[in-house]
Formats: C-alpha cells, sequence, structure tokens
C-alpha cells in the first residue's frame, strides 16, 4: 500500500502498488517514491528524467551564484609612478567590489632593499586610496628580504 500523489500534486489516497503503477502507466509517467520513511511511503507519477533535469538545473544555479572569493594579487615597485599607481588602485578597487581580497606586494632590487620604508609608505597610501571599499586585514609585513605585502579585505 502507498500513498499516491497524482502528476499535478492532487492526492488520490491511500493504493496498492499495482494499481499505483496502472495509474503511471495510463498517464504516460512513471511512479516515483517521494517519501519511502513514512507509514504508507509516498509515490508520486511524475516525468522522472524531467524531474532529474530540473533539479540537476537548479543545483547547477545554486553553484554559480555561490562563488567564493578569490585572493587577487597586485604587484608594485617602490618607483612606480603615480600614473601606474593610479591603474593599479583602479584595478584593486574592480576586485574589492567584486569581494575578492586583494594581495599588494611591493618588490625591492638591490640598493631599493634598503629603502624598506618607502614600501612600507607606498603601501599605507595604497590602504588609504581604497579605504571606502575595503578594509586592511594584514598590515604592511615584511614577507622575504626582497618584499613586503599588505591584504585587503573588501567591505
Amino acid at each position: 500500500m502507498v500513498r499516491l500523489i497524482s502528476a499535478d500534486g492532487e492526492q488520490l489516497g491511500i493504493q496498492g502498488i499495482q494499481d499505483a503503477l496502472n495509474a503511471a502507466q495510463e498517464a504516460g509517467l512513471d511512479l516515483v517514491e517521494v517519501a519511502p520513511n513514512s507509514e504508507p511511503p509516498v509515490c508520486r507519477i511524475m516525468d522522472y528524467g524531467k524531474f532529474k533535469y530540473e533539479t540537476s538545473k537548479k543545483g547547477k544555479e545554486a553553484k554559480k551564484k555561490s562563488r567564493s572569493s578569490q585572493l587577487k594579487e597586485i604587484k608594485l615597485r617602490p618607483n612606480t609612478e603615480e600614473h601606474d599607481l593610479g591603474f593599479k588602485i583602479k584595478n584593486l578597487r574592480k576586485f574589492l567590489e567584486k569581494k575578492d581580497r586583494v594581495k599588494v606586494t611591493v618588490f625591492f632590487r638591490g640598493r631599493e632593499m634598503s629603502f624598506i620604508h618607502v614600501g612600507v609608505d607606498l603601501l599605507n597610501r595604497v590602504a588609504e586610496a581604497v579605504s571606502d571599499v575595503g578594509t586592511v586585514d594584514q598590515v604592511p609585513t615584511r614577507e622575504a628580504r626582497n618584499k613586503v605585502t599588505m591584504v585587503i579585505f573588501p567591505k
């Protein structure tokens, strides 16, 4: 004995399994067990292929909408010109508006390594420029002997 539900959602009552299969066959659809643990089990008359297709489509849509944030990186040098720095800040803003975390790195070469404070000042200027769309998560720190990094989170 099973509780039978028609294709349009109407309850047809408790019927024998063979009667339910005959009803599904007459409708040209499949008999699908929806709730096997209930007493009596609930079966529904539906197009099973269409049902599987729609559930997979909903799953893909949900996966598309749940975007995880990525870690983007912007690389600078201590003597980066103002115009180039403006472009880097514009791209950084785009990343933050897309809800991505951004790692800003200043690389040093040769004699530049003795002026680490210049890189830290540059990172502080960048953080101040994007303070309306992002917050500093990791303050400027020396990662290796030739680079200083900072991580900015979107607001």
